[in-house]
């Protein structure tokens, strides 16, 4: 294959992507739930979306730091499947040098935005449990604003050297990925060089992120069990553990998967190939299809709003 030469690196002009290594003979169908899933995460998101926007008693911390989550899964799961779909429908294997980098780039960014937001609504549960007098004054429209800019930020700025050392770096002739979207570790290894430092700053970011993330989510969980254990009410408890229990869904549909994928990359060469593969595209598109559906089934404000507009009276 051609390669590109740019100053002193050399980059090949395109990737092959080959979907799903050992179920070729299959992919055309796996592609159908596949393709249904995306679905309900765009139709999903956007209603979410939508329903937030337009009425103003939802402008509430929760429901801004979900509008948050609703535009992350869109961007994270559309990163992805359009791409994934081509592959296994029409055998469009073929992704250009500089889209691929795009992909990483967006991959790992709103990955990392999607746990901070995950951590910020942890924050905001804690407040609003702990704090129920002092929630309104504590977490202001311009809080949860700032919030959701540093763990943008936060994404954009621990992400963005991934794709700068990557593309200063040679690489070898063969240019296959074995799987169905370009991610960094799957890109790095691609490289024809010493990779330890590209490596060793994938995971500082992972951990960094994902432990300082996972440490602020159990504290706050800790802290929210022991004030709903104190309650005097038997129904304010029940009250108090339903709400958290849709976002602990949440958190364990992004992190289990995740964490599989990520660490059976660097140290899971016994896990069969299939499985790694089936378990990396299924946590790019899990959560953004599971996130409006549980948020929508157990937020009362929202499932009304989709109960009026589709039945077209109030519930």
């Amino acid at each position: 294959m051609m390669l590109a030469s740019d100053n002193n690196s050399s980059h090949p002009v395109s990737f092959i992507l080959l979907g799903i290594p050992g179920l070729e003979h299959s992919q055309f169908w796996i592609a159908f739930p596949l393709g249904a899933m995306y679905v309900v995460a765009i139709v999903g998101n956007i209603t979410i979306l939508h329903i937030i926007r337009t009425d103003h008693t939802l402008h509430e911390p929760m429901y801004l730091f979900l509008a948050i989550l609703a535009i992350t899964d869109l961007v994270l799961s559309s990163s992805t499947q359009p791409k994934m779909l081509a592959i296994l429908w029409f055998h469009d294997h073929e992704i250009e040098y500089h889209a691929c980098l795009i992909q990483v780039f967006f991959i790992h960014a709103f990955s990392s935005v999607e746990s901070g937001v995950l951590m910020a609504m942890a924050l905001d549960r804690y407040v609003a449990i702990c704090f129920p007098l002092r929630h309104p004054s504590i977490l202001t429209p311009s809080v949860v604003g700032k919030l959701g800019a540093v763990v943008m930020m936060r994404g954009l700025l621990w992400v963005s050297p991934f794709c700068f050392m990557v593309s200063r770096m040679p690489f070898c002739p063969n240019q296959v990925i074995p799987q169905s979207y370009c991610e960094h570790m799957a890109v790095l290894k691609l490289v024809c060089a010493d990779t330890t430092i590209n490596r060793a700053y994938g995971l500082f970011v992972a951990f960094s992120v994902a432990g300082f993330d996972t440490i602020v989510i159990s504290i706050s969980y800790v802290m929210i069990l022991k004030t709903v254990l104190g309650l005097p009410s038997g129904e304010a408890r029940l009250k108090a553990f339903g709400t958290c229990a849709s976002h602990i869904c949440v958190i364990l549909a992004l992190y289990i998967p995740a964490l599989f994928t990520f660490l059976t990359h660097r140290f899971g060469h016994n896990v069969p190939r299939v499985v790694h593969i089936m378990f990396a595209n299924l946590y790019l598109l899990v959560p953004p299809m599971l996130n409006p559906i549980i948020y929508g089934v157990r937020t009362k404000q929202i499932r009304d709003r989709v109960i009026q507009g589709c039945c077209g009276k109030d519930p």
